[in-house]
């Protein structure tokens, strides 16, 4: 499994919140902890940093659990969850994990594509190449 190179994610999670819909962009580790990555700057977060690190430890352990099903159903791309005040996003990256917060109205799948685009040659066959 290839490794991971934060500093290459620090300057992707940046690039990411460049995105005006995106509220904030992270790597975690396969047990939520933040490598990479953070909160917009300016952005006010709506959960408090222990609220927070526990969202991040919640969504590391679903995706983690999601792969019992790899063979069968193939690998997740990504996965959503719309909440009134924001939309939460998680993709995949071998044993680690780009989390999203965005705005609540956000159309999905359109920011799962410009994700995936940013995230680079590892997505390659999500757009069949």
């Amino acid at each position: 499994m290839p490794e991971i190179n934060i500093k290459e994610y620090q300057k992707r999670c940046q690039e990411l919140l460049e995105d005006q819909e995106v509220r904030f962009a992270g790597l975690l580790d396969e047990f939520g902890k933040l490598l990479a990555g953070g909160y917009k700057h300016g952005i006010t977060p709506r959960l408090t940093e222990e609220q927070h690190d526990t969202v991040c430890k919640e969504l590391a352990a679903r995706v983690e659990k999601r792969k019992k099903y790899d063979v069968e159903l193939g690998r997740v791309k990504y996965s959503a969850s719309r909440r009134e005040h924001v939309v939460i996003m998680s993709f995949p990256i071998y044993e680690k994990v780009i989390m999203i917060v965005a705005e609540p109205n956000v159309n999905i799948d359109r920011l799962a594509f410009r994700i995936i685009e940013k995230l680079g040659s590892q997505w390659g066959e999500f757009f069949g190449k």
